[in-house]
């Protein structure tokens, strides 16, 4: 069996067999190749059509991309307004926070319930804020830190080295990197 025979599908294998006389027939595939002419006029139709196809690939590669930007985009916007949204919430119950830590921190009355109480309360907070990812600034005895801590005092101390947190007034908080709040601190000099 010669390549061409193998090539041709099985409709047009009964065609190619020989005709009666014993000479084989002609199909459309065996018949001479047509030639085109195309004339200027074709031509440069041609090459407007391939200009014009050209422009609106190009067109629509654009599109593409400025559709992949803007979803990109507002994903990005949107998370960030959950963060800001997420960072003044917070925000809020640092308050709260503060007025548990006082209470819980007064001397005396270990035994009571109202402390015990708020003591509880005040863990719960404390578990609450973990969850969503905060983080409390203690910074006493740390080197200040411009970015996290805000200086309110500053003393002379030969104990401490220059520009280390001497005393804590208020903790500061971050979430992920942020800062919700400066730790309000003394500063040595």
């Amino acid at each position: 069996m010669s390549k061409k025979e193998k090539d041709v599908p099985l409709d047009e294998e009964k065609e190619t067999q020989s005709s009666p006389a014993g000479e084989p027939e002609e199909t459309a595939e065996e018949a001479a190749p047509e030639t085109f002419t195309v004339t200027r006029e074709q031509m440069e139709k041609m090459e407007g059509l391939a200009q014009q196809l050209a422009a609106q690939n190009d067109k629509y590669l654009r599109l593409a991309a400025e559709y992949d930007n803007y979803r990109k985009r507002t994903s990005k916007e949107k998370e960030s307004i959950y963060q800001d949204a997420k960072l003044d919430t917070i925000g809020k119950f640092l308050e709260v926070y503060d007025n548990l830590e006082r209470a819980v921190n007064q001397p005396g009355d270990e035994d009571n319930a109202h402390k015990k109480g708020m003591a509880m309360i005040f863990n719960q907070l404390i578990a609450v804020l973990e969850k969503q990812g905060v983080t409390v600034l203690d910074p006493a005895g740390e080197a200040f830190d411009p970015e996290r801590h805000e200086a309110v005092m500053h003393i002379d101390s030969e104990e401490l080295g220059e520009s280390v947190v001497s005393q804590v007034f208020q903790k500061g908080f971050l979430l992920g990197d942020k800062v919700i709040r400066f730790a309000k601190v003394q500063v040595a000099n």
